[in-house]
């Protein structure tokens, strides 16, 4: 059944006085569209809908319909683990051992309450982030604000493929080269992408498996290892750093860049539309943002363990370790890779290649290739959700209904072509050095993702009664100003490395542009807040004024009701 039909079944029900019911949720004058219309409604390719169970016995709390909620905030938290930040957490395990788990925490908990901005927008308003950005932005801002969202996805994509390749890489003892894991990236991912036609909670079920395998993997290394538990307590809720430097607070940034992602704003919106949930009835709204929000809060706790695990077994183990240490330890081994270290007293660096080769070094051939399964487990789920945030903020910006297997066509076309050349002319120091590369960029594009959702989310004639309150507003600016300016330390540290005049000057004209267009959505963000005397010129254009057309709560699901 189509989406749009599915509503209208939703309400054939009603009592006689759905007027009330629609008004507690929405009480102000808005056009409505005409019932002769012939437009078809705006839907994604999420044609299923998943049935909420009534339970009449458990009014408050029902783990019948927990579970029917149970799906997207896990797919939205695979994004805390992407290869990405499978990287970050080893090399904040090497750099500063447990001194840095409490930024893991915080960090996870910032990214759990900006989840909730973007579930809740969903739920209340029937549109994800990127529909509601394409109604409320003028064209330009809106044009812009895509691409930039669309560099993340591919940054993100990139990370994957170079993940996945690795991982083959690895599995294989170097028999496939890291080229030759590449274009199998390509492969699987279409092989992937067919599960949707088994039906969503199939989808979401498998997804679920491959978090397990990365639990599964990496908890093995944790048990391996066995990390003072003493030690790991007190990183992860005492928030010090005695005797920490640059590198560490470069880590520190890092962490924060690595976990709060800009396109997982737009996926996490989008997915909660994938539940039937009458949103002209306030309960039934309140009640799915309810659970939505408890099941993003255990999928994250889940992905926070799994972190948890990773930065443990490289801080007990490689913590302090020097490069010639490693060196002899894999020679001893007799691992292929001990040319991998050169022989100096400098700390161990590593990366997702080389965390795999010293586990196989100190911990056996065991601990190597199921590190390579876990990091294999991690790319291709993480592939599979950055494609359906690519086809969610492709529809939402450009209203541009692509098939999937196009949509993966064109993002995996431009992830794979750079990290193809660098896998075929480079080593793999330079393929997963190019991870720094991508952080910064995605770091780069946050700002586009956090200060939409906030505005809209603090926009009563967006969210009516469900708009932000003022505790909500000044906590989520100040998150996002965090957020933001721990983000561009990161991206002016990696800059200032660079050490190239013509660099500096491009990153100089690429910054002023950027901060010119992060101070325009920053104002109309001040606006939305309710900070009045900003508002002048088109600022208007926020809310209702020349946009009925805005789905809004008695606009999408009730309209049904509205026109019989």
């Amino acid at each position: 059944m189509a989406p749009g039909k599915e509503r209208k079944t939703l309400y054939e029900n009603l009592p006689e006085d759905h007027g009330e019911v629609i008004s507690t949720v929405y009480t102000s004058t808005v056009p409505q569209q005409s019932p002769e219309s012939n437009e078809e409604p705006f839907t994604t390719y999420f044609d299923e809908k998943i049935p909420i169970p009534e339970d009449e016995v458990h009014s408050w709390f029902s783990f019948r319909k927990l579970w029917a909620f149970t799906g997207p905030g896990f797919l939205m938290s695979i994004a805390y683990l992407d290869p990405g930040n499978i990287e970050s957490d080893l090399q904040s395990g090497a750099v500063a051992g447990f001194k840095l788990l409490w930024v893991l925490l915080l960090a996870t908990v910032i990214g759990l309450l900006l989840q909730r901005l973007a579930a809740r927008l969903g739920v209340v308003t029937g549109l994800h982030l990127a529909e509601v950005c394409n109604r409320q932005y003028q064209k330009v801002p809106r044009i812009m604000l895509w691409l930039m969202i669309e560099l993340a996805i591919i940054g993100s994509d990139m990370q994957e493929v170079i993940g996945s390749a690795i991982a083959i890489n690895l599995l294989s003892a170097g028999k496939v080269p890291l080229w030759g894991g590449v274009l199998i990236t390509i492969a699987d991912t279409f092989m992937f992408l067919f599960l949707d036609k088994y039906g969503l909670r199939k989808l979401e079920a498998f997804f679920g498996f491959l978090i397990t395998i990365m639990a599964l993997t990496f908890g093995y290394e944790y048990i391996t290892v066995k990390p003072d538990q003493r030690q790991l307590l007190k990183g992860m809720f005492m928030p010090y750093c005695d005797k920490c430097g640059t590198p560490q607070l470069e880590q520190a940034v890092g962490i924060v860049g690595a976990v709060i992602m800009p396109h997982n704003m737009y996926l996490h919106s989008a997915l909660v539309k994938s539940r039937q949930v009458n949103r002209a009835n306030k309960k039934e709204v309140q009640e799915a943002n309810k659970y939505f929000f408890i099941e993003s809060c255990i999928a994250l706790f889940i992905s926070f363990l799994i972190n948890v695990f990773v930065v443990s077994v490289f801080a007990e183990a490689f913590f302090g370790k020097t490069n010639e240490q490693v060196r002899d330890v894999c020679t001893n081994s007799s691992s292929p890779h001990a040319g991998l270290f050169p022989r100096n007293n400098q700390t161990l660096e590593v990366d997702i290649y080389k965390g795999g080769v010293v586990l196989g070094c100190y911990f056996g051939p065991a601990a190597l290739y199921i590190w390579a399964i876990g990091i294999l487990a991690a790319g291709q789920s993480s592939t599979m959700t950055g494609t359906y945030s690519g086809q969610f903020v492709m529809e939402g910006f450009l209203n541009l209904k692509w098939s999937r297997f196009a949509r993966v066509i064109l993002t995996r076309s431009i992830a794979i072509t750079p990290t193809l050349l660098v896998a075929i002319f480079q080593n793999v120091e330079r393929l997963t050095g190019m991870n720094d590369f991508l952080n910064v960029l995605q770091s780069l594009q946050l700002p586009f993702a956090l200060i939409p959702v906030l505005t809209f989310t603090s926009l009563h004639p967006v969210m009516n009664d469900f708009a932000n309150g003022l505790g909500w507003k000044i906590a989520g600016g100040v998150l996002i100003l965090i957020v933001c300016c721990i983000n561009l330390y990161f991206v002016v540290v990696y800059v200032t490395a660079l050490g190239h005049l013509a660099l500096y000057v491009v990153a100089a004209v690429v910054s002023v542009a950027y901060l010119c267009f992060v101070a325009y959505l920053s104002w109309l963000c001040l606006v939305a807040l309710g900070v009045s005397f900003l508002a002048c010129g088109q600022t208007y254009r926020l809310g209702l004024t020349t946009h009925p057309e805005l789905f809004l709560l008695n606009n999408v699901d009730a309209d049904s009701v509205v026109t019989r």
